[in-house]
């Protein structure tokens, strides 16, 4: 790694990622802008016009993740912020269900460039420390869907200023991240370190263990980002300021993956994944008997079970499958996002015809089969061990 600045291009990478977790919160305040009395959509056609920022994120990943490889990190990193800078100008821009629906596709596609790009850098970069360091990365996932809830509400709620320059605070992350990674060298990824070829890699992705990997992973991302997405519609019965909700779960995410390399040390992969699962659907329970400040409670325990999903299946991957290289990671994040892009609309049509309490005891079944599939992962793991053993 001999000329290659990792301080700076982990803070560059961080930056990024924050830049792509105010998205979803903005996203998520925009919700009541453009809803039935803002602009006008049903709750079922603003599902419709976000699903873009999670299929056009499959998409960049998918496309992405192989050319990583091919192209190398620093290209795939220029075109996320090439696409960023497309995607919030319309974003601004926006004033119909057709107009969010490209501004939202751009953003998604900007979103997944910068996990396609920087997941596979971070883990060519610390080898040893892979898990550990993408919880560390991934800090930045919920951290910036804190900053981005803060600056939803102090913009709008608190000064009453235009959506619009809420949006363009983008701009600020957008901006930093940029200058940061101009003129740096970046690392090749771990998969053309260790020489392993193509047909290899294409391969490795039809392995069972990988397989089960990405079926978890649409379940994990489903329940993690369906629910905090529409956070607006589905607690705004419950309590006040959803939005506050949504900045306190993504606190304790934060503070979580800070953290989580002591319980990477105690729990391993599959165990971190065992006890989020459990987590994650007690959490999704509570939410639908609870109101006023016992929302709050539910929402820790939603968050202690969420915080780990994302980069902990990640970390799996690139520990135990590193064969895979970045299109194993990108075919992971990937499949999350698609996954989300799914329950969406879903979700919407719930809400509209039923009730948000509705929505999330459905939301809960996901979890619930999560429990029964890390239960036999960690079997898996225990007796794979014991035989190489």
């Amino acid at each position: 790694m001999e000329h290659i600045n990792k301080n700076r291009l982990f803070l560059a990478s961080c930056l990024a990622l924050i830049t792509t977790a105010m998205t979803f919160a903005i996203r998520a305040r925009l919700e009541t802008v453009f809803g039935p009395e803002g602009v006008g959509l049903t709750l079922e056609q603003i599902g419709y016009a976000f699903t873009p920022a999670f299929f056009g994120f499959t998409l960049a990943m998918l496309f992405g993740g192989p050319l990583v490889d091919f192209l190398g990190i620093k290209k795939i990193t220029w075109m996320a912020f090439v696409t960023h800078a497309i995607g919030i100008i319309w974003t601004i821009m926006a004033d119909s269900m057709t107009s969010l629906f490209l501004a939202t596709l751009f953003v998604g596609i900007g979103n997944g460039m910068v996990e396609a790009a920087l997941n596979p850098m971070i883990a060519s970069m610390y080898t040893n420390e892979k898990t550990k360091m993408l919880n560390r990365f991934h800090v930045w996932f919920p951290g910036g869907i804190v900053i981005g809830s803060l600056v939803g509400w102090l913009v709008m709620d608190v000064l009453g200023l235009s959506w619009q320059i809420m949006v363009a605070t983008l701009f600020i992350p957008a901006i930093i991240y940029g200058v940061l990674f101009y003129g740096q060298k970046f690392p090749v990824t771990e998969r053309v370190q260790m020489g392993i070829s193509n047909s290899k890699m294409f391969s490795s992705i039809g392995k069972p263990l990988f397989l089960f990997m990405v079926f978890c992973m649409f379940l994990t991302a489903a329940s993690e980002l369906g629910t905090t997405q529409r956070i607006e519609s589905l607690l705004k019965q419950s309590v006040e300021v959803p939005l506050l909700v949504l900045a306190f779960i993504n606190g304790i995410m934060a503070l979580g993956r800070m953290f989580a390399g002591q319980v990477v040390h105690k729990l391993k992969p599959a165990g971190m994944l065992l006890y989020s699962a459990i987590f994650t659907f007690i959490g999704l329970w509570l939410l639908t008997v609870t109101s006023g400040g016992m929302v709050f409670l539910a929402a820790a325990v939603f968050a202690i079970g969420v915080t780990f999903f994302w980069p902990t299946m990640l970390g799996f991957v690139a520990e135990y499958l590193p064969e895979t290289g970045a299109l194993g990671l990108s075919i992971m994040g990937g499949a999350g996002m698609f996954s989300v892009s799914l329950v969406l609309p879903i979700m919407g049509n719930l809400m509209d015809n039923a009730s948000p309490g509705e929505a999330l005891r459905t939301m809960s079944i996901l979890p619930a089969i999560l429990i029964i599939a890390f239960l036999g992962l960690n079997v898996y793991m225990k007796r794979s061990k014991t035989l190489k053993a």
